[in-house]
């Protein structure tokens, strides 16, 4: 994850992003399960897997999501126009209201 965000997280093995409230494990499930396995999984580039991630993420609603996975898909080589063409092309599937909030979302994102 350091890879796909880098200087967000402070280098050392000894990462705790435990926070002492409610649902803090959360954190950890997600690096191992999704991190872990799936972003590691031989079959697909992270290119091609920041695709599929932005498209599952639009269709979801998932706002808080789409805007980290918007600044890894420019880590893994995504354009703004092809993340532009991925919230279009996903205005047919998950409708316009769906991919509004997504440009709205992947706006901010890029203008961190």
């Amino acid at each position: 994850m350091r890879e796909a965000l880098p200087g967000v997280f402070p280098e050392g093995d000894d990462l705790d992003l435990r926070d002492g409230r409610l649902g803090e494990e959360l954190v950890e499930i997600g690096l191992t399960s999704v991190w872990g396995a799936l972003w590691a999984r031989d079959g697909l580039s992270r290119r091609d897997r920041s695709l599929v991630t932005l498209g599952i993420l639009i269709a979801l609603g998932a706002e808080t999501e789409l805007r980290t996975h918007v600044r890894i898909a420019r880590t893994n080589g995504l354009t703004e126009d092809e993340i532009a063409e991925v919230i279009y092309h996903a205005t047919g599937y998950a409708g316009f209201p769906a991919a509004t909030a997504a440009r709205n979302a992947a706006r901010e994102a890029l203008a961190d």
